[in-house]
């Protein structure tokens, strides 16, 4: 194979040669370069333009939004007791603040049970309805029994009871419910716990009845005596040698005499605190002490007597009895009560956590969702009735805890929602409306107004204030509206003042801001465009038309006026031009602007609508919609999915045994199957408000209903139950159809109405509107187009009108998305220096192509001289040595 290079014949240098020729041929790619470049330096600068533009837009949102000039700021004394934030709609001024008690869950736990894992009751299928209302009347304690005789002999030895950790103090003086109740409530500040002694009462057969003998007259005989007190007061006495019936004698007829009337024996025992009912004749004569003093009950007799208490004639040897009472503690929180000490029985009380609802009732509020969780075959443990109430997400925690006892697991109960309103009740069913397992209600059936399975620790408990002395209450402890346009955020009980002002530093931040900005822009602009004389170089966009355009266009809206009123020019809020091109602020003329016309700079700066009828609200616009005052017509309000009874409801209407609804809630087009499903009503007999609430809970708290945002609304107006869906217009609709147990008919009557709700419909400036819901929107091409206004109430008809006015950093805003958009100024410029950038790029390789082919031309001619010469050479050589041997012969 034969090797060949350029040049390797005639030692002619083909490289070199098609080297020096192509550096020729190649000199107009440095011209691609030098486009390329001066296109990429002006890119680059367009994209530093871009973003000082961006940031110039990004420093206008405070000052487009009105709601930055409606702020007001709120400063508390005391930060510890509360912190507070206000809007637009508070009031300056300063409030004082008491708050008296924080918002609370609460918090239920169960008896203790030795295994978290073992199976509770037959293991059969159970629902438990967990409904959320408010527990009022009675109170949250427990009674204790009444003292013992030893107690009301010898007292109760210090160190026998403490309450909630605090040791009661008592001594032998300690002898009844009265002593005992006044040493509990000496603590009651650190126990939370007041006591109140309960009615001392003599036996109801003290004097008879029931089959006992009653009172006997008495005999004395020669010598003896005999006289009946009751708590320390006589009230008979017989003296010696008187024979029954006798004059001067004592019987039952004579004790009711000594009891009738205004007389000293009367007088004595209400001096002594004692009250009596019934009468000595009839046997049923009892004695009473309101505050639980004791009651002792003598028969004093000397010699030989017969007849008296419960003797028809017998020997009377006589009686002393001591009647005692209990207490009755009460949690001052709804709190369990702690009960220990050496030994608590003295008191009446058992050791450990006491306490339930007595004498209180419970009433269901329809705007907390009920909730309904499933125990399936295995779910009847503590630990899977634990994660069956957590799975469900009903609105309550549920967790296990253990106290070390002997059966230490206790199942606690947790409300997700503070206030007096999210008191919990619990009822089980089995399958088909069934009666639960016996064990299973025994551990988790709780009704405030009656069986309380479960032991509440904590109560569901309200905030309460006092506002400039106005008493308020909140279910949370973040409370808006206790002062209009502030929300209070408290944290402890205790005193601190409110004090609301206007925000002006919000708005001086957000105008120092935007001054900033616009001087970063108008600086990048300048050094892009500036020329050096010394230096005779420009910036890179230096004379370019984009920059001008912007420039001229920012200067030009910000040099005129805006608006209609008192505040329409940037001069008048100490914003002014330098020589320079930037602006500065001048601070005192601000603040004066500010102090004077606090509510005209919104209009200045922001994109401001204002309507003249008070339940029409502005909502927003878009970048076309035009400045002017727009009329305002309604031809339809805007209404609500609904249904109404058709008749006013009975006192009480009886829901049955496992009732069941199929409910459709906003259905949309196509139909979307998680909008319907079936809803439980609970079994009972409610007033009409009790069954507004029952149904509206009900519904409200089904898992689909939840997880698509729908809820209902119910109210009782002129006895007719009415239900709709809290959505408004075509979006909004209700359809409810029976499955089991009572009836749709049974509430609502035969033939009540399902509407559908409509949208509102009407013109703004004269041209027709689209209604969503309560919102219309202007009408596309119109001059009011894009903008949006909400009818909240009122009738159809004329409306009055919509003025919109445009301040500075909204024009300025869509003026930047006018340089910045996709068709914008700067994005257009950006865009055909990328086309010219493309371009060269395919010149160059055009180019480059047509070098190669003339490099591979120039090569192979230099080949072939080359190839040529080494011939020539070659045949030079042959002549010369064949010439050098003719000379050598001749």
């Amino acid at each position: 194979m034969a090797i060949s290079s350029a040049g390797i014949g005639s030692g002619l240098n083909v490289d070199d040669l098609v080297s020096r020729l192509m550096a020729a041929e190649s000199a107009p790619l440095t011209k691609y370069d030098a486009r390329t470049a001066a296109f990429q330096s002006k890119l680059d600068a367009l994209s530093k333009l871009s973003s000082a533009v961006g940031s110039f837009q990004g420093s206008l949102s405070s000052l487009t939004s009105s709601a930055t000039f409606k702020a007001l700021s709120a400063s508390v004394s005391n930060s510890e007791v509360l912190k507070g934030s206000a809007t637009a709609e508070a009031a300056a001024g300063t409030y004082k603040v008491s708050v008296n008690q924080l918002a609370q869950a609460q918090t239920l736990n169960s008896a203790g049970y030795a295994s978290m894992t073992s199976s509770i009751g037959s293991g059969a299928k159970t629902t438990l309805t967990f409904q959320f209302g408010t527990t009022s009347g009675g109170r949250y304690g427990v009674d204790a029994s009444a003292l013992s005789g030893a107690v009301a002999t010898t007292g109760i030895a210090n160190g026998s009871l403490t309450i909630n950790g605090t040791a009661i103090t008592t001594s032998n003086s300690t002898r009844s419910a009265q002593a005992l109740a006044a040493a509990i409530n000496a603590e009651t500040e650190d126990t939370g716990v007041t006591a109140v002694a309960q009615q001392t009462a003599t036996g109801a057969t003290l004097f008879g009845g029931a089959g006992n003998g009653s009172f006997g007259g008495v005999t004395t005989t020669a010598g003896a005596s005999y006289s009946l007190s009751v708590g320390g007061v006589q009230i008979a006495a017989q003296a010696a040698g008187i024979a029954a019936g006798a004059a001067g004698s004592v019987s039952a007829a004579s004790i009711d005499d000594a009891l009738t009337g205004n007389n000293a024996t009367t007088q004595a025992l209400a001096a002594a605190g004692i009250t009596f009912t019934g009468s000595a004749a009839n046997g049923d004569l009892q004695f009473f002490s309101a505050q639980g003093a004791n009651i002792t009950v003598s028969e004093s007799v000397e010699g030989s007597v017969t007849g008296g208490l419960n003797n028809s004639g017998t020997t009377n040897n006589g009686m002393t009895t001591t009647v005692t009472a209990g207490i009755s503690l009460s949690s001052n929180n709804g709190s369990a009560i702690s009960v220990a000490g050496s030994n608590p029985s003295l008191a009446g009380l058992a050791a450990g956590s006491n306490g339930s609802y007595l004498g209180a009732s419970f009433a269901q509020d329809g705007d907390k969702a009920s909730g309904v969780v499933t125990l399936e075959a295995g779910d009847q443990s503590l630990q899977g009735i634990r994660d069956a109430i957590n799975k469900a997400n009903i609105g309550v925690q549920a967790s296990i805890v253990s106290d070390g006892s002997a059966s230490p697991y206790r199942l606690v109960l947790t409300s997700t929602k503070t206030g007096e309103k999210s008191s919990m009740k619990i009822t089980l069913s089995g399958e088909n409306g069934a009666a639960a397992d016996p064990a299973l209600q025994s551990l988790l059936g709780y009704d405030p107004a009656g069986a309380q399975g479960m032991r509440q620790t904590s109560a569901a408990q309200s905030a309460k204030l006092d506002v400039n002395g106005v008493a308020v209450t909140s279910d949370t402890n973040n409370i808006s509206g206790a002062i209009q346009g502030v929300t209070l955020d408290v944290s402890q009980t205790g005193k601190s003042n409110v004090t609301i002002a206007k925000d002006t530093n919000a708005v001086k931040t957000s105008v120092d801001a935007f001054v900033k900005a616009y001087n970063t822009l108008n600086s990048t602009m300048k050094s892009l465009t500036s020329y050096d004389p010394e230096t005779k170089k420009g910036g890179p966009l230096v004379g370019d038309s984009t920059v001008r355009s912007v420039q001229t266009q920012l200067r030009g809206l910000l040099g005129n006026a805006v608006g209609e009123g008192k505040l329409n020019t940037l001069s008048q809020v100490g914003i002014t031009f330098q020589k320079d091109g930037s602006l500065a602020v001048d601070s005192s003329k601000l603040n004066k602007a500010m102090t004077e016309n606090f509510g005209e700079i919104a209009g200045l700066f922001a994109a401001v609508g204002k309507a003249s009828d008070a339940n029409i609200k502005f909502n927003t616009s878009t970048s076309k919609t035009q400045p002017g005052t727009y009329a305002v017509s309604i031809t339809e309000m805007a209404s609500k999915g609904n249904v109404t009874s058709t008749a006013a409801l009975a006192a009480t209407t009886t829901i049955a045994p496992n009732t069941s609804w199929m409910v459709t809630l906003n259905q949309t087009d196509p139909e979307t199957a998680s909008r319907t499903a079936t809803v439980k009503l609970n079994a009972g007999t409610y007033t009409p408000e009790e069954l507004s609430s029952m149904i509206r809970a009900a519904i409200n708290g089904n898992s689909n209903f939840v997880e698509n945002g729908d809820t209902v609304e119910t109210k009782i107006e002129d006895g007719k139950l009415s239900l709709s869906s809290t959505r408004w217009g075509s979006a909004s609709n209700l359809k409810i159809e029976p499955m089991t147990g009572s009836s749709v008919d049974d509430v609502f009557g035969a033939g009540a109405v399902f509407n559908k709700g409509k949208d509102v419909a009407g013109t703004i400036g004269g041209a027709p509107a689209t209604g969503n819901g309560q919102t219309l929107t202007a009408a596309a091409g119109s001059k009011a187009e894009g903008l949006k206004i909400d009818v909240t109430d009122g009738v159809a008809g004329e409306r009055g009108t919509i003025s919109f006015t445009q301040g500075y950093a909204y024009q300025l805003n869509n003026l930047a998305t006018s340089f910045l958009g996709k068709e914008g100024l700067i994005t257009n410029k950006a865009d055909g220096l990328n086309v010219s950038i493309k371009a060269v790029d395919k010149e160059r390789v055009r180019f480059t192509e047509r070098l190669e082919q003339t490099e591979k031309r120039y090569r192979a001619q230099f080949t072939a001289l080359d190839s040529m010469l080494a011939s020539m050479q070659a045949t030079s050589n042959y002549l010369t040595q064949q010439l050098a041997a003719l000379a050598a012969n001749s």
